[in-house]
């Protein structure tokens, strides 16, 4: 029952659903670091941002990563969901 004005206490997460959380972080890592490899991230050097550019472009680039895997990524966080599944079920 749920008293007016007092919000319901959050569920906690399937053992499912943390599998999955971790399966996307540890994807939307290593994204971040083949994008940085890629040269994102890096400064410009026509109209650059200047040394606020250059502190917080990491910050940029695992957010656009994680942005990535939750939306797909390159599929290697469902094969590490699928191998922590298996793991767990053994």
């Amino acid at each position: 029952m749920k008293l007016s004005g007092i919000p319901a206490a959050p569920q906690p997460l399937s053992v499912e659903q943390k599998l999955k959380d971790a399966a996307v972080e540890l994807e939307a890592a290593f994204l971040s670091e083949m994008l940085k490899s890629a040269g994102l991230g890096e400064s410009r050097d026509s109209f650059g941002g200047g040394a606020g550019e250059d502190q917080f472009s990491s910050f940029l680039v695992q957010q656009q990563a994680l942005q990535l895997a939750r939306s797909g990524g390159v599929g290697l966080s469902e094969i590490l969901f699928q191998s922590m599944m298996e793991n767990t079920n053994a």
